[in-house]
């Protein structure tokens, strides 16, 4: 009887029903906060470790195989993450969890084009504060500025402060769910693939020299440069930098990208020259968030690793 009524459940949550995907998480909830309390103890941790694996839940419902197997799928999330935050590491994927995984090299734009669910999650997403969103899409939407420390240093502010707003965006986010559930929901991948196209479209210019025409042509004439919070430039300072770069010998290339109607993440491995190979860190987060005509109008630039030489160093 379980294993039927949880595979209706399931059916019933990939097909989209907000009620479906909340009975199930209330029916496993005693079970997935066992596993949590048997790892990381009580405290914080747990409850972060049960909403990290709730969200996990509604991106991912849509991808598995045994729905009458759910119980242990979100048991299997829980402990996972948690085992994670004890190694100080942010899973890319759960193992062996029942699912039709992406190849190694997939990335977060693949995960979500699986997800019968993405169009609704980042439809709701839209509904929270920018101070909210941003957290939310750092820890589940990117593979290298997901940890909390990274996410603090993004938007320059302590690690407790990171923790609270992921749980507030966490629970307004459930609210947004329910109230966006029967509303319009925009096209999540083909937004990926535009941004992706941009990003390569971005690359190419700059390598061509013609960088600081592609933003006089498609981002904001206001575009403002952060580090953490505070405002370091304008787009002038954004165009001698990477020509600069690209003067140097240096190539990014694009790893992973998602967006929604307001933001924008391109994640790039970097390529310095041979003859100087610390020139830049290895790294780098492109962070946008973009006006209502889907330009660019703030921009960080984030490096989840940075070569030791250069962790004193202000980096953009």
């Amino acid at each position: 009887m379980v294993f039927l009524e949880d595979a209706a459940l399931t059916r019933a949550a990939q097909a989209g029903e907000v009620t479906a995907l909340g009975l199930l998480l209330e029916r496993h909830r005693a079970g997935m906060r066992a596993v949590a309390l048997s790892i990381l103890g009580p405290g914080p941790d747990a409850d972060d470790v049960l909403q990290d694996a709730a969200l996990t839940a509604l991106r991912r419902i849509g991808d598995i195989r045994d729905p009458g197997a759910v119980g242990a799928w979100l048991r299997m999330i829980v402990r996972n993450t948690a085992r994670s935050l004890l190694r100080g590491t942010v899973p890319t994927r759960p193992v062996d969890d029942g699912l039709d995984l992406p190849t190694a090299e997939a990335g977060p734009e693949q995960w979500l084009d699986q997800s019968a669910l993405r169009d609704w999650v980042w439809e709701a997403m839209e509904e929270l504060s920018p101070a909210l969103r941003l957290p939310l899409v750092l820890r589940h939407f990117t593979t290298q500025v997901s940890s909390y420390d990274r996410i603090a240093d993004v938007c320059g502010v302590p690690v407790g402060t990171v923790r609270s707003r992921l749980s507030q965006g966490r629970a307004k986010l459930a609210a947004a769910l329910a109230a966006t559930a029967d509303a319009a929901h925009g096209d999540t991948a083909r937004r990926t693939r535009d941004t992706r196209t941009q990003a390569h479209e971005t690359l190419a210019a700059a390598e061509s020299g013609h960088f600081g025409r592609l933003l006089a042509e498609r981002w904001s004439p206001e575009v403002a440069l952060f580090r953490g919070a505070d405002r370091v430039g304008g787009g002038d300072l954004l165009v001698r930098a990477m020509d600069g770069d690209i003067g140097a010998g240096v190539r990014q290339r694009l790893t992973d990208a998602v967006a929604g109607r307001s933001l924008a993440v391109w994640e790039m491995d970097i390529v310095n020259p041979s003859d100087d190979p610390g020139h830049c860190p290895p790294t780098v987060a492109w962070l946008m968030t973009l006006d209502e005509a889907g330009r660019v109008h703030r921009l960080r630039l984030f490096h989840p690793r940075r070569l030791p030489a250069m962790q004193l160093l202000p980096v953009l």
